[in-house]
């Protein structure tokens, strides 16, 4: 699920290859409809990590003003794990 709550978007639940493009579309439409950036962008109720999950924040973030429309937050230890093995922690804005 996708929602914007105290002025952040929350990505919640499991993203998996059946509901991966719903999380999609939700979460870029979210992201479209704010008027101003960066996003923050809160996994802090993300339920597991994955590359599908990662694949999905990195389309979102492409699709921001000069790809760096997005800052992420709460990012959960095995996405973090899968960003730094593949050397995109200076690409993705993680904040605390």
């Amino acid at each position: 699920m996708i929602e914007f709550k105290h002025q952040e978007l929350h990505v919640s639940g499991k993203i998996s290859y059946d509901n991966a493009q719903q999380y999609y579309e939700q979460g870029l439409h979210q992201i479209k409809s704010h008027a101003t950036y960066p996003v923050v962008v809160n996994l802090a109720e993300l339920e597991s990590g994955s590359t599908l999950a990662l694949a999905i924040l990195v389309r979102w973030l492409r699709q921001t003003p000069q790809a760096q429309g997005l800052q992420f937050k709460a990012v959960p230890e095995k996405v973090m794990k899968i960003i730094q093995s593949c050397h995109l922690e200076n690409d993705l804005h993680i904040i605390p």
